[in-house]
């Protein structure tokens, strides 16, 4: 079967590799229907994460399973499924704690599972999911087409963008600032409207995503950064800043606009993968009482409670897919998403 490879920065293959079996008996076979590019694949693929030897990469993708392990009970052969950005069991004491991130039992995608077997890179024909009881979520069909892309985002940038949200503790009347307009500050801004918060300020430089966050329910557009953003954001929320703030980049200089955006007793909810050396100015923080909380997104968690605003259309997460690619086209989605040609790239698979 066909999957894509890294082999170093900015050496992205398409290539044949071993199609993957069944091998412990509670994991599963899934056909992939449409995977995706994360901003966090961009790390290795420039160079800031390393990459040590040639690799299966990809964590985001939906599917029909081909075939179950013995000891699989809640998946069955034929079901559309949602898998998240990770491998869990869905029952250990951190996942029914809410952070199933950190499960016991649990893993990533394109690295050895705790069982024994290979977790796959999610960007090919076929992925073997270990664990299958806990990391897929079923989505009852039919599942048309156009829905596609809506649910792909559950496997990630949705639930991301909603775990800032949560994290950063939005309310009902909340201003919000949203820092970062890739995919996952877009579904940030999704989560923040479909929470309440009544102002909603995207930190933009491109009209392209501007438009978006402005569909998505943003009020306002701030282009400004460093003490210029600051102060925008300030003038639009009566001169003390956000109540709460969305970090959904990851570097030191996104989320130092984060917490000087934020206003004295307010949080700030962080998701943006830490590269780049972000860091927390703990006297600052102090002296405003500005709190910090987040984290890597517990995505599988929040599945079932979004999944029906996302098959409504109350919702549109959808949309921040901008180029769709074969799968044998997966270079050319890479170089798109790090020139910022594109928000967020689908590769589908001939399979």
């Amino acid at each position: 079967m066909r999957a894509t490879v890294i082999h170093a920065p900015r050496d992205i293959r398409v290539e044949d590799v071993p199609t993957p079996q069944l091998s412990t008996g509670r994991d599963a076979i899934v056909r992939v229907v449409a995977a995706c590019v994360c901003g966090s694949d961009l790390w290795p693929y420039r160079g800031v994460t390393p990459t040590e030897s040639a690799h299966r990469i990809g964590h985001e993708f939906v599917g029909v399973v081909e075939s179950v392990g013995d000891d699989v009970a809640l998946v069955s052969p034929g079901d559309f499924v949602i898998a998240p950005f990770y491998v869990c069991d869905n029952t250990c004491a951190n996942c029914r704690n809410g952070v199933s991130t950190s499960c016991l039992n649990g893993g990533w995608w394109g690295s050895e599972d705790r069982e024994g077997g290979f977790a796959d890179g999610g960007q090919g024909e076929f992925v073997r999911v270990p664990l299958a009881d806990g990391t897929l979520t079923v989505v009852e069909g039919p599942v048309a087409d156009s829905e596609i892309p809506g649910l792909l985002t559950l496997s990630d940038v949705m639930g991301t963008g909603h775990h800032a949200a949560v994290s950063a503790g939005v309310e009902p009347g909340d201003a919000v600032v949203v820092v970062g307009d890739g995919a996952v500050g877009l579904c940030a801004i999704i989560a923040a409207h479909r929470l309440g918060a009544s102002t909603i300020i995207a930190m933009s430089r491109h009209p392209e995503r501007q438009a978006l966050a402005r569909e998505f329910g943003a009020t306002h557009i701030v282009s400004e950064r460093g003490d210029e953003g600051v102060e925008r954001v300030r003038e639009l929320t009566g001169g003390i800043g956000a109540d709460r703030v969305l970090e959904c980049v990851g570097t030191k200089e996104s989320m130092d606009q984060a917490l000087r955006s934020t206003r004295p007793g307010g949080m700030v909810g962080y998701v943006g993968v830490p590269n780049g050396g972000p860091e927390l100015p703990v006297q600052a923080m102090f002296g405003r009482n500005v709190g910090v909380n987040g984290g890597v997104a517990p995505v599988r968690g929040y599945i079932a409670e979004l999944l029906p605003d996302v098959r409504s259309g109350k919702i549109t997460p959808g949309k921040v897919f901008d180029l769709v690619l074969p799968l044998e086209e997966a270079a050319e989605a890479y170089a798109a998403m790090d020139e910022r040609r594109a928000t967020k790239v689908m590769l589908k698979p001939s399979a």
